[in-house]
């Protein structure tokens, strides 16, 4: 059974449409909605399913039982910031696990009728430090863009060559691992940046058992609503690279 874990990102989407258009063989493609993505990502979907099963490639959707970033035990589901006079850090990532991965292997136990699954993994070369071996027998995770020596600049490059449109990056909106460019594409989106800024307002009232540290999606440690966007040259600062350069470099 040859599935590919579809998240409708630049390297995922890029793998889904080499199946395709027949450029690697075929597969089923199953994405793991944590219902907390994008709404550029849920356009993007909605767009290009079509044509990726008008090609044979079969688009599953799955979605995890329980997707609040509190679970039921009252434990915050995200790697958020905090600090106190105790500790500072951020907390331990639980929403991988429940979000994406039980929901997908959930999936593949039900349909693989005993057989081993071939997991292809969206991972460009650029991640090399990203591969791993799968932690269960039945699956072996496979890395169809290494192989092709494939970095994420070339799956662009690949895509626009064959007139395909290049996805956003896939993430939740309150996602902790976001550059400063990142969390401004969500603030672009009104609907994106309001779930964001409920998400972090939500679980500054959960405490840590161990240090009462508050909680923040963001790693300035301040409200979502009140961190400062803005660039360097935005704030009047001169880029290193707005003067003519005079070639003088380690002279």
């Amino acid at each position: 059974m040859r599935v590919l874990s579809l998240g409708w990102g630049i390297q995922s989407f890029t793998i889904a449409a080499m199946a395709a258009l027949g450029d690697i063989d075929p597969v089923i493609a199953v994405h793991s909605d944590t219902t907390h993505e994008r709404q550029s990502t849920y356009a993007f979907a909605a767009k290009w399913t079509p044509w990726l099963q008008e090609r044979g490639v079969n688009v599953i959707t799955v979605v995890p039982e329980y997707a609040e970033p509190v679970n039921r035990f009252g434990g915050v589901m995200l790697p958020a910031f905090t600090q106190s006079d105790k500790s500072a850090g951020m907390l331990k990532r639980q929403c991988t696990d429940d979000w994406k991965r039980k929901p997908m292997r959930q999936w593949l136990q039900a349909h693989r009728e005993s057989a081993t699954v071939e997991l292809l993994m969206g991972i460009s070369l650029d991640e090399v430090q990203r591969m791993r071996e799968s932690d269960v027998k039945y699956i072996v995770n496979a890395y169809p863009l290494i192989d092709k020596r494939m970095t994420r600049a070339a799956c662009i490059t690949w895509l626009q060559a064959h007139g395909l449109e290049v996805p956003t990056k896939s993430a939740c909106v309150f996602c902790p691992f976001q550059s400063r460019h990142e969390w401004r594409q969500v603030k672009d989106n009104d609907t994106d940046w309001q779930k964001a800024v409920e998400v972090d307002e939500y679980i500054r009232s959960m405490r840590l058992t161990d240090s009462g540290g508050e909680l923040y999606v963001h790693p300035d440690m301040k409200p979502l609503a009140e961190v400062d966007m803005r660039t360097a040259e935005e704030h009047g600062q001169l880029s290193l690279w707005e003067n003519e350069c005079y070639g003088l470099c380690g002279v």
